[in-house]
């Protein structure tokens, strides 16, 4: 019978075996994998900057509580890297990696921690459901192209999922105490260096 940390093993490396690019893989397939492993995580703060532009108080509140979600789900990340370390992939000879990384903890992704954490909190709002489902996409995009380039195993993607997840529903049940108090002198912030920047913008002309 297995112990927990040889299942725990032998389950990630069935996984990485089926899932990961073989060394035959195109560099069309690695392009892409690589825009998504790398590049896709961007479209995380342009849309809480979107829509913090575009949105009135109750958005924002949303917005404000996805981008603490993420912060705390990252924090919460390095806190597991702290005492429990799980080499990647190419660290345990598995191939080189495709993409260029660090030989550090992978347990979980902050990648799809970060976008878990966003997805599940605006999938908690009816205004941002819709948004949350592409969201939701874009993460599973994400977690399967750090696997497919041998810089994570699958389960650090379980566990980048769980922890955001997780993360995100504390803070939904919590949020009248711990984000709505922070919106008013946020957004007297936002109104002033607005202020201050068009201001500045008309001084040039």
């Amino acid at each position: 019978m297995l112990t927990p940390p040889a299942l725990w093993n032998a389950i990630n490396l069935g996984l990485y075996l089926h899932w990961a690019a073989p060394s035959t893989a195109g560099a069309v397939s690695i392009a892409i994998a690589r825009f998504f492993a790398e590049d896709a995580i961007a479209a995380v703060p342009l849309l809480l900057v979107w829509g913090w532009l575009r949105r009135a108080h109750d958005g924002r509140v949303v917005l404000l509580q996805a981008t603490a979600a993420a912060l705390l789900a990252l924090g919460v990340n390095q806190l597991i890297g702290l005492v429990f370390f799980e080499p990647r992939p190419f660290a345990v000879g598995l191939g080189p990696a495709l993409l260029a990384h660090a030989p550090d903890s992978g347990f979980p992704s902050d990648h799809v921690t970060l976008i878990a954490a966003v997805a599940t909190t605006l999938l908690l709002s009816p205004t941002w459901r819709r948004t949350g489902l592409l969201l939701t996409a874009l993460g599973v995009a994400v977690a399967w192209a750090r696997v497919d380039l041998g810089v994570h195993w699958p389960l650090d993607m379980a566990g980048a999922l769980l922890v955001g997840g997780l993360v995100a529903l504390v803070l939904q049940r919590a949020r009248h105490v711990l984000i709505a108090p922070w919106l008013p002198p946020l957004l007297r912030l936002y109104r002033w260096l607005f202020a201050r920047g068009i201001r500045r913008g008309w001084a040039q002309f």
